[in-house]
């Protein structure tokens, strides 16, 4: 029942999300590649990158290396900017294509140039198993296979709700882990491509609490087969990527959500627990809860 309230909200708030970007196409440009670094950073950090969202803007931003870094960190954080740049571009200079596992393949071959160009734009194969924590990714003999698979589900599945689609296919996706590095990466982009090419905006999954949110979603999975716990998740991440959106267009003023419980005279904690409901439209910009100064 959880799941189908979220459903309904989501589908509220794109209605209303929809007619306001059919208006500020230029505007909802503009934040999404403002919002790059941000969804860099968390996406390497959700790999263990120890590079800081401070670092990854310096990089993308600037063009400049303050810290010593590996130099696969700087080129990760360049080749995922680039993919997701492409991901961005404005809808009607793109048409959209439907996914595919050659689509994979060339986010793959961005995103590992000059890290691993023997494994880029390729699926595993061969004696190339991989571990993902306790579980092992599927057999290499079968990996070309279980992706077109998978990509063929989903584009053929024209009647479920798009997030429990793009849900089953993150699980799915990460638990056949098809490449030698790069699955978490790629597999959040598609979770974007997915989303964008269907007029939604993109989403940022935290680093910050991938451990208690993010985590125990693939073994609750693998052990169930029930991709319900990424539906929540996702569809509490997409109400909160509308509503910086429609915030960031139509506010007069944004302010913390610790400012605006203060001058409510409302409980923090309460009000903290609200934006991560998603009860109020609140979001997060550079990982701290911001609203609507005026919302009531």
């Amino acid at each position: 029942m959880k799941n189908k309230s979220l459903k309904d909200k989501v589908a509220v708030l794109f209605e209303r999300y929809s007619a306001v970007a059919r208006k500020n196409g230029a505007a909802l440009y503009e934040i999404a590649m403002a919002e790059i670094p941000e969804s860099v950073y968390n996406s390497n950090a959700i790999e263990n990158s120890t590079l800081s969202f401070e670092d990854t803007e310096d990089i993308l931003i600037r063009d400049e290396i303050k810290r010593n870094h590996d130099v696969r960190e700087i080129y990760e954080a360049k080749n995922l900017a680039k993919i997701t740049g492409i991901l961005f571009e404005l809808s009607e200079k793109r048409p959209v294509k439907p996914l595919s596992a050659d689509m994979m393949l060339h986010y793959h071959k961005i995103l590992l140039t000059g890290i691993n160009d023997g494994a880029a734009g390729r699926f595993r194969s061969g004696k190339e198993w991989v571990r993902i924590g306790t579980r092992i990714g599927a057999n290499p003999a079968f990996t070309n296979e279980l992706v077109a698979e998978l990509v063929d589900v989903y584009n053929a599945d024209k009647k479920r709700d798009l997030v429990e689609k793009i849900a089953s296919f993150h699980a799915e996706f990460e638990t056949i882990h098809p490449f030698v590095d790069g699955n978490g990466r790629i597999g959040r982009v598609i979770i974007n491509k997915q989303l964008i090419d269907q007029g939604y905006p993109p989403i940022i999954i935290p680093n910050k609490s991938k451990r208690k949110e993010y985590y125990p979603l693939f073994d609750a999975y693998v052990m169930n087969n029930d991709a319900g716990g990424f539906t929540r998740f996702f569809s509490l991440l997409l109400l909160e990527s509308m509503h910086k959106r429609l915030a960031l267009i139509s506010a007069k003023k944004i302010v913390t959500v610790n400012q605006w419980a203060k001058t409510n005279d409302l409980n923090l904690n309460s009000a903290l627990n609200k934006a991560k409901n998603q009860t109020i439209p609140a979001f997060r910009l550079r990982g701290k809860w911001m609203i609507d100064a005026a919302w009531e």
